[in-house]
Protein backbone atom coordinates (compact mmCIF):
# COMPACT_ATOMS: atom_id res chain seq x y z
CA UNK A 1 0.00 0.00 0.00
CA UNK A 2 1.23 3.46 -1.08
CA UNK A 3 0.99 6.83 0.69
CA UNK A 4 -1.37 9.22 -0.68
CA UNK A 5 0.89 12.09 -2.60
CA UNK A 6 0.98 15.20 -0.82
CA UNK A 7 -0.29 18.28 -3.02
CA UNK A 8 2.33 20.71 -3.98
CA UNK A 9 1.58 24.36 -4.19
CA UNK A 10 1.71 25.72 -7.85
CA UNK A 11 3.04 29.00 -7.07
CA UNK A 12 4.82 30.31 -4.28
CA UNK A 13 5.34 33.79 -2.75
CA UNK A 14 8.93 33.46 -4.07
CA UNK A 15 8.01 32.97 -7.28
CA UNK A 16 6.43 36.48 -7.75
CA UNK A 17 8.00 39.76 -8.03
CA UNK A 18 6.73 43.14 -8.34
CA UNK A 19 6.42 44.16 -12.12
CA UNK A 20 5.32 40.46 -12.81
CA UNK A 21 2.64 40.16 -15.43
CA UNK A 22 -0.21 37.60 -15.46
CA UNK A 23 -0.68 35.12 -17.91
CA UNK A 24 -4.24 36.47 -19.76
CA UNK A 25 -7.40 34.47 -19.97
CA UNK A 26 -9.63 35.12 -22.78
CA UNK A 27 -13.43 34.27 -22.82
CA UNK A 28 -15.93 34.39 -25.58
CA UNK A 29 -19.26 36.19 -24.15
CA UNK A 30 -22.21 34.41 -25.16
CA UNK A 31 -25.86 34.63 -23.95
CA UNK A 32 -25.29 31.32 -22.33
CA UNK A 33 -22.91 32.82 -20.36
CA UNK A 34 -24.77 35.97 -19.39
CA UNK A 35 -27.86 33.96 -18.34
CA UNK A 36 -25.83 31.48 -16.46
CA UNK A 37 -23.65 33.53 -14.33
CA UNK A 38 -27.45 35.18 -13.57
CA UNK A 39 -28.95 32.25 -12.88
CA UNK A 40 -25.86 31.18 -10.72
CA UNK A 41 -26.20 34.26 -8.64
CA UNK A 42 -29.94 34.40 -8.04
CA UNK A 43 -30.18 37.45 -10.13
CA UNK A 44 -33.70 37.55 -11.47
CA UNK A 45 -33.64 41.14 -12.65
CA UNK A 46 -34.72 40.73 -16.86
CA UNK A 47 -31.51 43.12 -18.16
CA UNK A 48 -29.71 39.81 -17.29
CA UNK A 49 -31.52 37.31 -19.61
CA UNK A 50 -34.30 38.80 -21.47
CA UNK A 51 -32.67 40.80 -25.17
CA UNK A 52 -36.27 42.31 -25.61
CA UNK A 53 -36.36 44.02 -21.95
CA UNK A 54 -32.67 44.50 -22.13
CA UNK A 55 -32.56 46.30 -25.66
CA UNK A 56 -36.36 47.69 -25.97
CA UNK A 57 -36.93 48.78 -22.48
CA UNK A 58 -33.96 50.18 -21.06
CA UNK A 59 -32.25 51.03 -24.04
CA UNK A 60 -29.32 48.54 -24.16
CA UNK A 61 -27.07 46.76 -26.59
CA UNK A 62 -28.58 43.59 -25.06
CA UNK A 63 -28.22 41.36 -21.88
CA UNK A 64 -24.89 42.01 -20.40
CA UNK A 65 -22.85 40.29 -17.16
CA UNK A 66 -24.15 41.49 -13.86
CA UNK A 67 -21.68 42.44 -10.93
CA UNK A 68 -21.35 39.01 -8.77
CA UNK A 69 -20.93 36.91 -12.62
CA UNK A 70 -18.00 39.55 -12.95
CA UNK A 71 -16.41 39.12 -9.62
CA UNK A 72 -16.41 35.34 -10.06
CA UNK A 73 -14.66 35.58 -13.25
CA UNK A 74 -11.91 37.99 -11.81
CA UNK A 75 -11.47 34.95 -8.99
CA UNK A 76 -11.50 32.61 -11.71
CA UNK A 77 -8.65 34.67 -13.71
CA UNK A 78 -6.64 34.90 -10.30
CA UNK A 79 -7.14 31.49 -9.03
CA UNK A 80 -6.30 30.29 -12.40
CA UNK A 81 -2.74 31.51 -11.87
CA UNK A 82 -2.40 31.05 -8.21
CA UNK A 83 -2.91 27.31 -8.76
CA UNK A 84 -4.99 25.73 -5.59
CA UNK A 85 -3.28 26.99 -2.51
CA UNK A 86 -3.85 30.77 -3.39
CA UNK A 87 -6.58 31.84 -1.25
CA UNK A 88 -8.40 35.35 -2.37
CA UNK A 89 -7.96 37.94 0.50
CA UNK A 90 -9.86 41.04 -0.74
CA UNK A 91 -11.08 41.84 -4.48
CA UNK A 92 -12.40 45.31 -5.51
CA UNK A 93 -13.17 46.48 -8.51
CA UNK A 94 -15.15 48.72 -10.58
CA UNK A 95 -17.31 48.50 -13.44
CA UNK A 96 -16.75 51.15 -15.96
CA UNK A 97 -18.90 50.01 -19.02
CA UNK A 98 -21.14 46.73 -19.21
CA UNK A 99 -19.87 43.90 -21.23
CA UNK A 100 -22.46 41.82 -24.23
CA UNK A 101 -22.84 38.89 -25.16
CA UNK A 102 -20.24 38.77 -28.45
CA UNK A 103 -18.17 40.20 -26.52
CA UNK A 104 -14.24 38.86 -25.88
CA UNK A 105 -13.54 39.42 -22.23
CA UNK A 106 -9.50 39.35 -21.72
CA UNK A 107 -8.11 39.28 -18.69
CA UNK A 108 -4.97 40.67 -17.52
CA UNK A 109 -2.69 41.80 -14.49
CA UNK A 110 0.51 42.98 -13.02
CA UNK A 111 1.96 42.44 -9.45
CA UNK A 112 2.25 45.73 -7.29
CA UNK A 113 3.36 44.39 -4.68
CA UNK A 114 4.58 41.23 -2.56
CA UNK A 115 4.64 40.87 1.23
CA UNK A 116 4.52 38.45 4.14
CA UNK A 117 2.84 39.83 6.69
CA UNK A 118 3.72 39.43 10.71
CA UNK A 119 1.95 35.94 11.00
CA UNK A 120 4.07 34.42 8.07
CA UNK A 121 1.12 34.86 5.53
CA UNK A 122 2.78 35.39 2.08
CA UNK A 123 0.40 38.24 -0.01
CA UNK A 124 0.51 39.37 -3.34
CA UNK A 125 -1.39 42.70 -4.61
CA UNK A 126 -2.55 42.22 -8.00
CA UNK A 127 -4.11 45.46 -10.48
CA UNK A 128 -6.42 43.33 -12.77
CA UNK A 129 -8.52 44.47 -15.88
CA UNK A 130 -11.39 42.94 -18.37
CA UNK A 131 -10.64 44.75 -21.86
CA UNK A 132 -13.13 43.88 -24.47
CA UNK A 133 -11.25 45.38 -27.59
CA UNK A 134 -9.65 48.38 -26.97
CA UNK A 135 -11.77 49.35 -23.91
CA UNK A 136 -11.15 48.50 -20.63
CA UNK A 137 -14.63 47.68 -18.94
CA UNK A 138 -13.83 47.04 -15.43
CA UNK A 139 -10.65 47.34 -12.94
CA UNK A 140 -9.74 45.50 -10.16
CA UNK A 141 -7.50 45.51 -7.24
CA UNK A 142 -7.30 42.34 -5.90
CA UNK A 143 -5.04 40.63 -2.72
CA UNK A 144 -3.93 36.87 -2.61
CA UNK A 145 -2.51 34.71 -0.80
CA UNK A 146 -0.10 32.44 -1.68
CA UNK A 147 2.33 29.78 0.00
CA UNK A 148 5.28 30.89 1.17
CA UNK A 149 6.85 27.37 1.04
CA UNK A 150 5.38 23.52 0.10
CA UNK A 151 4.33 22.77 3.24
CA UNK A 152 2.10 26.70 3.84
CA UNK A 153 -1.35 26.20 2.89
CA UNK A 154 -3.33 29.68 3.04
CA UNK A 155 -6.56 27.53 3.16
CA UNK A 156 -5.95 26.39 6.48
CA UNK A 157 -5.42 29.65 8.22
CA UNK A 158 -7.91 30.97 10.41
CA UNK A 159 -9.07 33.43 13.11
CA UNK A 160 -5.67 35.90 14.25
CA UNK A 161 -3.20 33.86 11.03
CA UNK A 162 -5.50 35.06 8.43
CA UNK A 163 -5.73 38.92 7.86
CA UNK A 164 -6.77 39.92 4.40
CA UNK A 165 -7.05 43.49 5.58
CA UNK A 166 -2.95 43.81 5.76
CA UNK A 167 -3.55 45.10 9.42
CA UNK A 168 -0.41 42.52 10.16
CA UNK A 169 2.09 43.76 7.50
CA UNK A 170 5.69 43.18 7.86
CA UNK A 171 6.59 43.57 4.63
Amino acid sequence: MSAAAVPVPSRLLGDVSVGDELPELAVDVTATTVVLGALASRDWRPQHHDHHFATERNGLADIFLNTPNQAAWFERFITDWTGPFGRPGRMTFRMRTSVFPGDRMVFGATVTGVATDATGCGWVDLDVALRVGDRVATTCTARVALPVDPSDNPWRRHGDRWDPGGAAAAS
